[in-house]
């Protein structure tokens, strides 16, 4: 059996149409996958028990991109981004603040600012104690004009 030059070309472009077809029909059924979030934007384990942090400590998890600081007033999750220009603020644990390296905006374990251009406290996220476990949502992050002791989850002793 013989195959023309014209069958050849139609059967070429029929294969090259149903490869493109089944690969947006692929794409397409893939955005109704669920996806399974972890890490940041989603709900975050603190690593250590609530029983096992002190009032003064300001512990850095990675996953879920915040520092969990301790204060008299109670526990906070703070996001690690400067309300400044976005750069990540490491925690000086000599000087016992959080200093952007950048443009030296400077905050206090509260994450209220107390120099540098940054013009509010750095932002909060969601947090919830359950037994002696720490709950963070990473993906409720909000600003706020100026820290005061009810932004903080009161724990007891």
């Amino acid at each position: 059996m013989r195959v023309t030059r014209r069958e050849l070309l139609r059967s070429g472009m029929f294969a090259t149409m149903g490869v493109f077809f089944s690969g947006a029909l692929g794409g397409a059924g893939a955005m109704f996958w669920p996806v399974k979030l972890s890490g940041f934007g989603s709900v975050v384990t603190v690593p250590q028990k609530l029983s096992e942090i002190k009032v003064g400590d300001v512990i850095k998890v990675r996953e879920g991109k915040f520092y969990l600081t301790r204060t008299d007033e109670g526990i906070m999750a703070l996001y690690w981004k400067c309300v400044h220009l976005g750069c990540t603020v490491p925690y000086n644990e000599r000087e016992r603040l959080f200093m952007c390296p950048c443009h030296q905006s400077t905050y206090l374990p509260t994450g209220q600012n107390v120099a540098g251009p940054a013009t509010r406290p750095l932002d909060l996220m969601e947090l919830e104690v359950k037994d002696d476990l720490i709950l963070v949502n990473t993906g409720k992050i909000r600003q706020r004009p100026r820290h005061d002791a009810s932004q903080t989850t009161k724990v007891p002793g």
